[in-house]
């Protein structure tokens, strides 16, 4: 059998090698609005793949690839443990979010998406916002988090800051012996949606803050709550986060911020934030782990917007998704247990549960079947 391959850098690359692990890869292009874009679905074995849409300008196509392929197989693990009947995909589009979008090229991004029948929803990611999709809702049901007025669940960031200080009490109460808030300091990497919304549930709940973020409105909003409220925060800038004396590291902006320059400055004793990837590498959490920091892995920490969007398809119902948002809280003792038991990372942990359920739920999940797919009303 011939060899097909891709040139790269040079070098010859055997494509179906490089997309081995995912089920299916789809090239999306439309010359008339300009749209190209790659759809990623990497494991649908707990259901159709589920996924946001980026948008930014790859210096490459192989680069968008790598990154889409990245993307979709985190949320294969990130479903399996939020418990949610979807598998994990991702699409991402090439092209710069301030100068190309257009409502024609997202229509034209939804008529691919609705070619795929159901094995793939999306929604907003860096890059995108719920009113792009609104134009691709003209060409598929297969989108989640639009606004509420167009039939969607709305802002995904309530449940997101919920998850994390679910995930910040089991954290206490792993490290401290009790998942109280008040009485410990927390040092906040990020103010944006989900980053304020813990900062004031951290306030409300007595909580001393170190905050930093390049919003100088959010600094200033946070600081004025806080001290409405009597409890202490300090500002502090950029990287200066890392060193701090708190408690807990909550990066809730960038991801890779666990790396060779930061690790050594953490003085804390957990991380657990909203943040994705927050390892720049795997042997980052095993670096913590030997400084004795307890990492909690951000794809559980930070599911509640995936767990609204995902449920979602069967009708919006806020009071449902913060009750499957509560889950977190165990999963994430359920993940401590099993790392400290059999003495490996925490992220090593939560991947081997997310691998158990998925092996457990392949002989019972069929989402070919009708009965077995959501439940949602025609929206236009």
């Amino acid at each position: 059998m011939k060899t097909l391959t891709l040139a790269n850098g040079g070098k010859n690359m055997d494509m179906f090698e490089k997309i081995s692990e995912h089920q299916q890869i789809v090239y999306c292009n439309d010359k008339e609005t300009g749209l190209k874009a790659i759809i990623a679905i990497h494991n649908t074995t707990l259901g159709p793949a589920l996924g946001g849409c980026r948008m930014q300008p790859y210096e490459t196509v192989e680069a968008a690839l790598e990154d889409v392929l990245r993307l979709s197989k985190g949320m294969t693990y990130k479903c399996a443990a939020a418990d949610v009947d979807f598998g994990g995909g991702k699409a991402v589009i090439i092209g710069d979010p301030l100068q190309d979008k257009t409502p024609e090229l997202f229509r034209a991004f939804g008529q691919f998406v609705d070619s795929l029948n159901g094995r793939f929803y999306t929604g907003t990611d860096m890059g995108t916002t719920p009113d792009d999709f609104v134009h691709a809702l003209k060409e598929t049901n297969c989108i989640v988090g639009v606004d509420e007025v167009y039939g969607g669940s709305g802002d995904s960031s309530i449940p997101t800051a919920q998850g994390v200080i679910y995930g910040l009490r089991a954290t206490n109460k792993t490290v401290w012996g009790t998942d109280d808030l008040y009485g410990k300091s927390y040092a906040i990497q990020g103010l944006g949606k989900v980053g304020y919304k813990v900062a004031e549930q951290l306030i409300e709940a007595g909580a001393d803050l170190y905050v930093t973020d390049i919003n100088q409105h959010a600094i200033d909003k946070v600081t004025q709550k806080a001290k409405a409220s009597g409890v202490g925060i300090k500002v502090v800038k950029g990287e200066e986060i890392y060193s701090v004396p708190a408690d807990v590291f909550v990066p809730c902006a960038l991801g890779g911020i666990i790396n060779d320059q930061t690790i050594d400055q953490l003085k804390v004793k957990a991380v657990a934030g909203s943040a994705n990837n927050q390892l720049l590498a795997i042997k980052h959490g095993r670096i913590l782990q030997e400084k004795g920091i307890l990492y909690a892995p951000d794809y559980i920490v930070n599911a509640g917007g995936l767990i609204q969007v995902a449920d979602e398809l069967y009708e919006p119902n806020k009071a449902r998704v913060l009750t499957k948002t509560r889950a977190i809280y165990q999963t994430l003792l359920n993940v401590y247990e099993e790392s400290s038991n059999n003495n490996i990372t925490t992220i090593e942990a939560a991947n081997r549960f997310c691998e158990q359920r998925i092996e457990a739920r392949s002989r019972r999940n069929n989402f070919f079947s009708h009965e077995k797919r959501p439940k949602w009303s025609v929206r236009v």
